[in-house]
């Protein structure tokens, strides 16, 4: 399952402006959280787990007739493992988004999300870029802090608000902080490899004007905003299309490469 982007969010460029949209465009749905270095499963993961996972590693503490599986692997990328508990914490960090899809999310789809980031992350381990500062994490988390519907209720505009409202996520703030810088590098990361040489000519925004935006509004029986008013969101849009499909492919030609397993149900770890 490719993952695509259909809506904006909160800009994860540096600078922070309009025309860096299509950038978050076409990630929010690869990035709606990105996983960590794999960490333990919390509580409620190995509880929901259960015994007999596949691939989970079993506390020590306890005895042959009552283990319990604190995590079990759902796919292999590589060298890398994902685990149950990873599955759970993308999950959750959803809440962290100020424009959630439209669907709901299975878990397939949350797995195949974290395969992809997983294949990024490699190759990113392979070109290391410029670090993203406490300043730039902190400026996008302070204008997410405004921007998540649910947090009006947690009064997030306070230290003490947001606190409150990222524990009743499963996370403290510094995981949360991380999480968001990992995110910002990723998207980075897209935007150096494939957004560079691409040119979005005027041409092509006059054909997806007349040919997209004009029937558009027609079957809405609303008034078109004039070409030139909207030149630019129609260049992002397209642009996001093209880097859309060069990442696309991309990671089917990583994926193409045969070190990805997804574990079923009951099967054991490769």
């Amino acid at each position: 399952m490719r993952a695509r982007a259909c809506r904006p969010e909160l800009s994860a460029k540096r600078s922070g402006a309009s025309s860096d949209a299509a950038l978050l465009l076409l990630a929010l749905a690869l990035f709606a959280g990105p996983a960590y270095a794999r960490q333990a499963a919390p509580a409620a993961a190995a509880q929901k787990n259960g015994s007999g996972a596949a691939g989970g590693a079993q506390s020590p503490d306890t005895g042959a007739g009552d283990r319990v599986t604190l995590d079990r692997v759902v796919a292999t990328v590589n060298s890398d493992l994902i685990l149950e508990s990873e599955v759970d914490a993308e999950e959750r960090f959803a809440a962290f988004q100020p424009f959630s899809e439209p669907r709901p999310v299975t878990r397939d789809r949350v797995i195949e999300r974290l395969i992809d980031r997983a294949l990024i992350l490699q190759q990113m381990a392979l070109q290391p870029q410029a670090p993203i500062s406490d300043e730039e994490v902190d400026a996008q988390l302070s204008t997410l802090r405004k921007a998540i519907p649910k947090c009006a209720v947690y009064h997030c505009e306070t230290q003490e608000g947001w606190e409150k409202f990222v524990a009743a996520q499963g996370f403290t703030v510094d995981e949360v902080r991380e999480r968001w810088r990992q995110r910002m590098e990723v998207l980075q990361y897209i935007e150096e490899r494939f957004r560079s040489g691409i040119d979005i000519t005027q041409a092509e925004i006059d054909d997806y004007y007349q040919k997209t935006m004009l029937p558009t509004y027609q079957k809405e029986k609303a008034t078109p905003p004039a070409e030139a008013s909207i030149a630019d969101r129609i260049s992002e849009i397209l642009l996001q299309q093209q880097v859309d499909k060069l990442l696309d492919d991309w990671l089917t030609a990583l994926r193409a490469q045969g070190g990805v397993v997804m574990m079923k149900a009951g099967e054991e770890t490769p």
